[in-house]
């Protein structure tokens, strides 16, 4: 069994403004909204509490806004993804449309959650990024390009230096970011070395048996 990890060292396209420190996961994805089965639908949610009030009324908010509605790179600030560790922030971002996220900085526990996604989480610093977000606001139809590898942002004509942890940006540029298929595309590999160790006494898998 094999399975091919896409390398990650490249994302292009329009940019959709987040400004405000401190946005935690609740905020992201409410957790009334994690009680589901898979991942399928959960992007109509992003930022549910703060796009809608009690009555579902519309707010003023970026993710609500026709002109950001197919950006696909999200400039926000600093400690975003904060709070509670829940997968579910960055399944309901990428499943919105998300694929690559610059900010000032990010929660430890949701970069990593967004690593496992392929979504590179960019750091910059805070003029840096809000002169992004001011530039995304007045040219929402303009290109932002993310050279991962690089760690450079280029829009309007400008080439902006930006971080990327060092561990991520080699697993998304080599393509070692996705762990589950990684494991999968090595199971040959791990048979092997279970059947050399003298403490797994049977490595192959249960088959199941008819007294079961």
């Amino acid at each position: 069994m094999s399975e091919e990890i896409p390398s990650v060292d490249y994302v292009e396209g329009t940019g959709i403004p987040v400004r405000g420190n401190d946005i935690d996961t609740d905020q992201i994805i409410p957790a009334r909204f994690m009680k589901v089965v898979t991942f399928d639908g959960l992007g109509e949610f992003a930022f549910f509490d703060q796009r809608f009030d009690d009555e579902d009324n519309e707010k003023d908010h970026p993710f609500n806004e026709e002109q950001y509605q197919d950006a696909n790179v999200l400039v926000v600030n600093s400690n975003f993804g904060c709070g509670s560790s829940r997968e579910h922030a960055p399944q309901a971002l990428q499943r919105w449309g998300i694929d690559a996220i610059i900010g000032e900085s990010f929660a430890e526990i949701f970069a990593g959650n967004c690593l496992a996604l392929g979504v590179p989480t960019v750091t910059a610093d805070t003029e840096t990024i809000e002169e992004l977000q001011d530039y995304v606001e007045k040219y929402p139809d303009a290109d932002i390009e993310i050279d991962v590898e690089a760690e450079t942002v280029s829009y309007d004509d400008r080439v902006v230096e930006v971080t990327v942890d060092d561990a991520q940006r080699k697993a998304l540029v080599e393509g070692i970011w996705d762990t589950t298929a990684l494991m999968k595309s090595n199971t040959n590999a791990i048979e092997e070395t279970a059947k050399s160790l003298p403490y797994v006494e049977d490595p192959e898998p249960r088959k199941g048996h008819a007294d079961d």
